[in-house]
C-alpha cells in the first residue's frame, strides 16, 4: 500500500516560521508613518518614498535571490537576505535624513527578498509531492499573512515602550535569529526531464520573455502589489486621520481599541488574519480548479471590495468590514501565481521566474506607496490613490483570463 506523502515536512514548518518573522517586519512600516514624520518634522511623501523604494528594490532583488538560490544554494541566499535585512533596519534607526532613510530601505527591500516568497516558496515547491503542492504553497504564503497579524500590533506596542529607533533594532535580531534553522532547510533536487536538465537558466528566461501568457502573468501581478504596498503603508495612517471616533462603550472600545491609531494597526493585523483563510482557500481551490480564473475572480472581487469602501462613510465598522473582506483576498493570489508558473514552466527555475514576475508586484507596490504619499501632500486627500488601485485591479481580472494554462513545451535540446 502506497504511503500518502506529508503535507507538512520540516522544509515547510522552517520556511513558515521564516515568512513570518520577515513579513512581520515588513508588514509594520505603515505604523512608523507619523511617528517618524513627526519627529523629524517631514511631509507624508518623505517616508513613503522610503518604504515605495523598499518595495521596489524587494522587486529587483527577488530574481537575483532566486538565482542565487539556483545557482549557489537555498540557504546561501536566505543568509545574505537576512543580513541584508538586519543590517538595514540597525542603519535606519540611526538614519535622521530622508535620504539616508530611503537609501537604507533599499537594504531592507533586498533583505525582504532573500527571506520572502521567491527564494521560500521555491524551496517549499520542490520539498513537496505533487499532490500536496498547491496547498504546501498556500501554507507558506499564509504564513506571511499570520506574520501580518502579530506585525503592525507588535511594532504599535513597542512604540508605546520606547522609541521607533529602538524598536528597529529589536526587529533586526528578530531576522537574525531565524538563520538558526536553517540547517532543516533541506529540500531536494526536484525530478527533471533530460530536456529540462540541460535547458539553461538563459534558455528558460528566454522561452518565457516569448511566451504571451507569462507577459499576462507578469502584468497583471502589477496590481496585486499597488493595492497591498498601499494599503499596507498607508492605511493606518487613513484610518488614524479619517475613520470616524470609537465610541465609548461599543464593542472595539470595550476591548482596549479606544483610539484610531490602535484601529489603525489592527486593521492591517485582521487583515492578515483574514488571509490565513483565504489564502488557505486558494490554494485548496487552485489544486482543483483552474487557476487563471480563481485569480480573475479575486481580482474582481478587490476591486469591488476597494471601491464599494471608499464610497461609504468611513467608520470603525466599515474599516473593520473592509479588513476582514479585503484580507481574505489579500496573497490568495500568491500561492495561485507561483503555482501557475510551477505548473507552465517546472520547478527547476521556478524562483527565478516567480522573482521576475513579483517584479511587476513590487513595481506596482512602489507606485501605490509613492502615489500615496505624493497625492496626499498634493491633495490633502487618499481618495485618487484608491481609485487609481480600482482601475488597476480591474485591468488584472481581465488579463489573466487568455492566459494558457497549459504545460509550456521544451526546446529541442539540440537547439539549446
Amino acid at each position: 500500500m502506497e504511503t500518502k506523502a506529508p503535507l507538512f515536512t520540516p522544509v515547510l514548518i522552517v520556511g513558515c516560521i521564516i515568512i513570518v518573522v520577515s513579513f512581520s517586519i515588513r508588514a509594520s512600516f505603515g505604523v512608523f508613518q507619523i511617528p517618524i514624520a513627526a519627529e523629524f518634522g517631514w511631509a507624508r511623501s518623505e517616508f513613503s518614498l522610503a518604504i515605495a523604494l523598499q518595495n521596489l528594490a524587494w522587486g529587483i532583488g527577488q530574481p537575483i535571490f532566486g538565482a542565487v538560490a539556483e545557482k549557489i544554494g537555498d540557504r546561501v541566499a536566505i543568509v545574505i537576505g537576512a543580513l541584508c535585512y538586519a543590517a538595514g533596519l540597525v542603519l535606519s534607526s540611526v538614519a535622521v535624513t530622508p535620504e539616508q532613510h530611503q537609501m537604507l530601505e533599499i537594504l531592507v527591500g533586498f533583505g525582504i527578498a532573500g527571506t520572502g516568497f521567491g527564494v521560500i516558496l521555491a524551496v517549499v515547491g520542490r520539498a513537496s509531492s505533487d499532490e500536496n503542492r498547491s496547498m504546501s504553497l498556500a501554507v507558506a504564503t499564509a504564513a506571511g499573512s499570520a506574520g501580518q497579524i502579530f506585525g503592525a500590533p507588535l511594532a504599535e506596542w513597542l512604540l508605546w515602550q520606547m522609541p521607533w529607533q529602538q524598536v528597529f533594532v529589536i526587529f533586526a535580531a528578530m531576522i537574525l535569529c531565524t538563520l538558526f534553522l536553517l540547517p532543516f532547510m533541506r529540500a531536494p533536487t526536484p525530478p527533471a526531464t533530460r530536456a529540462e536538465l540541460e535547458e539553461s537558466l538563459g534558455g528558460i528566461l528566454l522561452r518565457a520573455g516569448r511566451d504571451p501568457s507569462f507577459i499576462m502573468i507578469f502584468l497583471g501581478f502589477f496590481s496585486c502589489g499597488y493595492q497591498l504596498a498601499f494599503i499596507t503603508a498607508h492605511f493606518p495612517a487613513f484610518v488614524t486621520e479619517l475613520c470616524g471616533p470609537i465610541v465609548p462603550g461599543g464593542f472595539l472600545h470595550n476591548i482596549g481599541i479606544t483610539t484610531t491609531s490602535a484601529l489603525g494597526a489592527i486593521a492591517i493585523s485582521v487583515i492578515g488574519a483574514a488571509n490565513v483563510a483565504g489564502t488557505l482557500l486558494a490554494g485548496w481551490l487552485g489544486q482543483r480548479h483552474t487557476k487563471k480564473y480563481l485569480l480573475a475572480g479575486i481580482y474582481t472581487l478587490r476591486t469591488i471590495v476597494a471601491g464599494t469602501f471608499i464610497l461609504m462613510p468611513i467608520t470603525p465598522g466599515s474599516v473593520i468590514l473592509f479588513s476582514v473582506l479585503m484580507g481574505s483576498l489579500w496573497l490568495a493570489t500568491v500561492p495561485l501565481t507561483s503555482g501557475l508558473i510551477a505548473h507552465i514552466y517546472g520547478l527547476r527555475y521556478m524562483g527565478t521566474l516567480y522573482g521576475i514576475v513579483f517584479l511587476s508586484h513590487q513595481i506596482g507596490g512602489f507606485f501605490g506607496v509613492w502615489l500615496g504619499g505624493w497625492m496626499y501632500d498634493l491633495y490633502g486627500s487618499y481618495t485618487l490613490v484608491w481609485w487609481i488601485g480600482v482601475g488597476v485591479g480591474a485591468f488584472s481580472a481581465i488579463i489573466h483570463l487568455p492566459i494558457r494554462e497549459t504545460r509550456a513545451p521544451l526546446p529541442n535540446p539540440a537547439s539549446v
